[in-house]
This record gives C-alpha cells, structure tokens and sequence, in this order.
C-alpha cells in the first residue's frame, strides 16, 4: 500500500492541506487536473448523481492511498521527485 500512496505521491496527487471540506480528495483530484476546489466538488457531484454508488467507494479508497501534502514533501527531500508540490 505504500506503494501505490508513494507512486500516487509523484504523480501530484495529494491531499492539500489548505482547503479541505472533509478528507481533501476532491480538492486534491481538482489541483492536480487544474480545477478549483470547489468547480471539482461540483463535478464530484453531478458524477454521483449520473452514476451513483461508485463515487461512495472511490472516495474512501483515495483517502486512504492518497498521501497528504506533508507525506509528499517528505518524498521530495529523500530525493524524489514530486509534480506540484
């Protein structure tokens, strides 16, 4: 699992420290599209609404695996490189 978090890490998804509703998920899909917070949380939406359940089951998964942006940071002063932190 840490695996996937670190590999997720370098891709720059991460979970923003700053702006976060509840675990900083949508708002860290959102930084790493270039989408505002908030525009995101509104497509998180509608995408539940038009396919419902699925979003209920990402979401939880990608808190897990997605690592905060200090995790991140720590990544990048052991030498790795990490996009949009």
């Amino acid at each position: 699992m840490n695996d996937i978090s670190q590999s997720l890490g370098r891709q720059g998804l991460v979970r923003p420290r700053d702006g976060r509703l509840l675990g900083g998920v949508v708002a860290g899909l959102g930084r790493r599209f270039g989408i505002d917070p908030w525009p995101a949380r509104l497509l998180f939406v509608l995408a539940l609404m038009v396919i419902p359940g699925s979003q209920i089951l990402v979401y939880p998964i990608l808190w897990i695996l997605m690592p905060t942006e200090q995790a991140a940071a720590d990544l990048a002063a052991q030498g790795q490189p990490v996009p949009g932190v």
